[in-house]
């Protein structure tokens, strides 16, 4: 597995470099954001990790510019305490996790392999989908379209979208979206399904104020409701 550091601060990227090659990945670095590109399109890693702050261009940025052309997972390290504005800009960019510095390695890797699998479909999702004619779902293209126009979603994002569509008409609970999606490191971040069904009701739904495919079960879950079949909403 290749993974790509970019972080301006040296003693950052060597700390992560030697965390990840003792587990036995395949680690680039680079320094800013214009080189952090150049390597990424050269090496086409499996992963990155993006730090916010960088002089030039800065992560959101060049989490922007790695989503124009590719869906590989994006980690972004911050140096300040984490809130939910900050994942919400992070997911708009992009983004698909947060993690913040200091890094503590087992945490780290946690949530790095976490995301990994996150990012890869399981046999049973492979085999199914949805198509309405509004929101067509292909899980083993890895494609959404809405009223006929591709959507982008993060490898984050489609998988809550899977596992939403998998148990289709029943409740999931947000415990259960937390380890089925994030992983059981995560039963402890309650905010991360709130945040990430906003952002994905922005992406699928006729009107995310009023959504009709992801449904909130209030204080208990979510669950994802089949529409009638459409030709198209114009």
């Amino acid at each position: 597995m290749k993974v790509l550091i970019i972080d301006d601060e040296e003693p950052i990227r060597d700390s992560v470099y030697q965390i990840l090659t003792r587990e036995g990945f395949n680690v680039f670095t680079a320094s800013n954001g214009i080189e952090g590109l150049r390597t990424f399109h050269n090496e086409r890693p499996d992963i990155v990790i993006i730090d916010i702050v960088m002089p030039e261009m800065d992560g959101l940025t060049v989490c922007q510019r790695i989503r124009e052309i590719a869906e590989t997972p994006i980690m972004m390290l911050s140096a300040q305490a984490i809130k939910e504005e900050d994942i919400v800009e992070g997911l708009s960019a992009g983004a698909d996790e947060y993690i913040i510095k200091p890094i503590r390695k087992q945490e780290f890797i946690a949530r790095l392999k976490a995301l990994l699998r996150r990012s890869q479909m399981s046999a049973i999702e492979i085999d199914m989908g949805y198509d309405d004619g509004y929101l067509n779902v292909d899980l083993q293209r890895r494609q959404v379209y809405v009223n006929g126009e591709k959507r982008h979603l993060t490898p984050t994002e489609f998988k809550l979208l899977a596992v939403l569509i998998e148990q289709a008409g029943e409740v999931v609970s947000q415990r259960e979206l937390l380890e089925k999606v994030w992983g059981r490191e995560y039963v402890d971040d309650i905010y991360y399904p709130r945040v990430y069904v906003s952002q994905l009701r922005r992406k699928i739904e006729p009107d995310p104020a009023n959504p009709t495919y992801i449904q909130t079960e209030h204080r208990v879950g979510y669950r994802f409701e089949k529409q009638k079949p459409l030709r198209q909403i114009l």
